[in-house]
């Protein structure tokens, strides 16, 4: 079994920075993949960003350019940088750790982007 916990949520004016983080622990070895994805009560749950562990990221359309994942493989951590925040990036932010064929996700954190 895996944990993540995640850290780093906030409010944050528009045009503000965040930075995320993900710690995993547990049952940890041979993990594919880790990264975020982010939900709104309004919208499906979408792909923020993604760093395999073979050493290539994936983005979302959204995010692409603003965003910067990356990955402290020694100490089982995923970070999400977070720049030129949007209004609209507003959401719960859930980390992921893929492995063994399985999705593990964290509990989720809010970030909120307003004036």
């Amino acid at each position: 079994q895996v944990q993540l916990v995640e850290s780093g949520g906030g409010l944050v004016q528009p045009g503000g920075s965040l930075r995320l983080s993900c710690a995993a622990s547990g049952n940890i070895s041979n993990i594919a993949a880790m990264g975020w994805h982010r939900q709104t009560p309004a919208k499906q749950r979408e792909l923020v960003a993604a760093s395999i562990t073979s050493g290539s990221t994936l983005y979302g359309t959204s995010v692409k350019g603003r965003f910067t994942i990356s990955r402290d493989s020694a100490k089982n951590t995923v970070y999400l940088q977070m720049n030129s925040l949007k209004v609209e990036d507003t959401a719960v932010y859930y980390c992921y750790a893929h492995l063994g064929g399985s999705l593990n996700w964290g509990q989720g954190t809010q970030v909120t982007v307003s004036s």
